[in-house]
C-alpha cells in the first residue's frame, strides 16, 4: 500500500489507474480505525480494482467544545490495518492542503432537509463539514464508487442526496453496521469508555431491539419512544434523540412500512449513535 499526502501525486496516480480502464473505489475516514472501516474496505475490494482508503480528522466537522482534540488518531496502526485489508492507497493529507485559506474562508457544501434534525439538529453545522470534506475527495479521487457505514444513517442519506443533487456519477454503497459480540456497534468513539461504562453500552442496542419488536406488533409509536427513552435514562444513558422515521428520514405515516429507529445517546464522555431497520404493520399506530 502506498501512502500519499500530496494532491498532486494522488490524482498523477489515480490518473494512470484511470487510463488503464481500472474501476476506483474511496473509503473516507478520520482513522482510529477497527473492524466497522476494513468492512468498508473489503467491500469497495469487492467492487474496484484500485482501493483509496481517506484518512483526514476534519475539523470542520467538529462544533465548539466537540473533541476535535482529543479524538484519537492512530496513523501507524491505521497504515498497518488498511495494508492487512488489502487497500491500495492510503491519501492523508494535512488540514492546511485541504483548507490552505483557513475553515473560515472555505467554500462550503450545504445538504438540506436529510441533514436536519437528529444528529444535524444537535451538533449543527456538523453535515456541512462531512458534505464539504466529502465533495472534496470525490473531486480529488473521482471514484466510480464510495462506501459509507449504515450505523452513521443520517450521513449516509446526506452523501446519496449530496451525489444525486450535484449528478457526480458516483455509486454510493452502504455497509452494515460491524457489532461487537454484546451488540454494541463498533464506533472509535467507544475507546472512551470507562469499564464499567462499557458494559452498559450494549443496553442501547438492546433497547432499540426491544423497541423495534414491539413496533412492528403494532403497539403505539409514541408510547414505545417514550418507553424507550426512559429505559436509556434509567440505564445511565442520556438521550439525545430517539426518534422513528421512514426509510428516507421522513416522517412515518399511516402508509409507511420501512422504517428505521435512530438513537443518540451520551454514556459518560461518549455519544453513541445507533440504528435498527422495522417493518411497521399495516395498523401501526401513533
Amino acid at each position: 500500500m502506498r501512502t500519499l499526502r500530496d494532491i498532486s501525486e494522488l490524482r498523477a496516480t489515480l490518473r494512470d489507474a484511470r487510463q488503464k480502464g481500472q474501476r476506483i473505489a474511496l473509503v473516507p475516514t478520520m482513522g482510529n480505525l477497527h473492524a466497522g472501516h476494513l468492512a468498508l474496505v473489503a467491500t469497495a475490494r469487492q467492487h474496484a480494482d484500485v482501493v483509496v482508503a481517506s484518512l483526514f480528522v476534519n475539523p470542520m466537522q467538529f462544533g465548539p467544545g466537540e473533541d476535535l482534540d482529543a479524538y484519537p488518531r492512530t496513523f501507524d496502526a491505521d497504515q498497518h490495518h488498511l495494508t492487512e485489508a488489502g487497500c491500495d492507497l492510503l491519501f492523508a493529507p494535512t488540514v492546511s492542503a485541504l483548507y490552505p485559506n483557513g475553515l473560515e474562508a472555505q467554500t462550503r457544501v450545504h445538504v438540506p432537509v436529510v441533514g436536519e434534525g437528529l444528529c444535524g439538529g444537535s451538533r449543527p453545522g456538523h453535515f456541512d463539514g462531512v458534505s464539504t470534506v466529502v465533495s472534496m475527495l470525490f473531486n480529488l479521487v473521482q471514484p466510480d464508487i464510495a462506501c459509507f457505514g449504515e450505523k452513521d444513517y443520517q450521513q449516509l442519506a446526506v452523501i446519496r442526496k449530496l451525489v444525486a443533487d450535484l449528478h457526480m456519477p458516483i455509486e454510493i454503497i452502504g455497509v452494515p453496521i460491524v457489532r461487537a459480540d454484546d451488540g454494541l456497534a463498533l464506533s472509535s468513539r467507544n475507546g472512551y469508555l470507562s469499564a464499567q461504562e462499557r458494559a452498559t453500552a450494549p443496553t442501547l442496542y438492546k433497547t432499540l431491539c426491544e423497541l423495534r419488536d414491539a413496533l412492528a406488533q403494532g403497539e403505539s409509536i409514541e408510547k414505545v419512544l417514550q418507553r424507550g427513552k426512559a429505559a436509556l435514562y434509567d440505564a445511565g444513558f442520556t438521550p439525545d434523540y430517539l426518534e422513528l422515521r421512514d426509510a428516507t428520514l421522513g416522517p412515518v405515516t399511516d402508509t409507511t412500512r420501512h422504517a428505521v429507529l435512530l438513537a443518540a445517546a451520551k454514556l459518560g464522555p461518549a455519544r453513541l449513535i445507533d440504528n435498527l431497520s422495522v417493518q411497521l404493520p399495516s395498523a401501526a399506530r401513533r
